[in-house]
C-alpha cells in the first residue's frame, strides 16, 4: 500500500539511494550529512513515498519565509508512470502552502528529457529570461 509521510533520519541512506536508483543528478550536497542536516533544520521538508518499507519516492518542500522550493523530486524506475511524482508534487505544495509560500519555484535539469518533460505538464510556468547563479 502506498504511503506518503515525513522523512526521518533512519531514511536517509535509502533516500541516498532512491536518488542513485533513480539516476537524478548527483551533487556535492548527496550525503548523510548535507540530508540529515535539512532533517535536521526543516523538518518535514523531505516527503518520501513508500510502499512496504522500500522508499520509492521523495521529494524536498523547503519553504525560507520568501518562496517556497521544490527539490529532488525523484521515483523509483519500477514505479514511474503510475501518477506518483503527480502525487508528490500535490503533497509538496500542500507542505508549501500550510506554511504560507505563495510563490513557489523547482529546479529542473535542463539535460533530464524526462523531468523536463514532467514538469512542463505539471501545470507550472517555466521561467524564460532568468539566469540562476549558484555558489558551492
Amino acid at each position: 500500500m502506498l504511503r506518503f509521510r515525513a522523512g526521518q533520519p533512519a531514511d536517509v541512506e535509502l533516500v541516498l539511494q532512491l536518488w542513485v536508483e533513480s539516476e537524478a543528478e548527483s551533487t556535492h550536497t548527496d550525503n548523510p550529512e548535507s540530508l540529515s542536516a535539512l532533517l535536521t533544520h526543516n523538518p518535514g521538508a523531505l516527503i518520501v513515498a513508500e510502499i512496504g518499507d522500500r522508499i520509492v519516492g521523495s521529494v524536498i518542500a523547503a519553504w525560507d519565509g520568501w518562496r517556497g522550493s521544490v527539490y529532488r523530486l525523484a521515483v523509483s524506475p519500477s514505479h514511474r508512470r503510475q501518477g506518483l511524482a503527480d502525487q508528490l508534487l500535490l503533497r509538496a505544495e500542500e507542505r508549501l502552502a500550510e506554511l504560507g509560500a505563495v510563490r513557489l519555484q523547482a529546479i529542473v535539469v535542463e539535460s533530464d528529457p524526462p523531468a523536463v518533460g514532467f514538469w512542463r505538464n505539471s501545470g507550472w510556468e517555466q521561467q524564460i529570461k532568468r539566469l540562476r547563479f549558484v555558489k558551492g
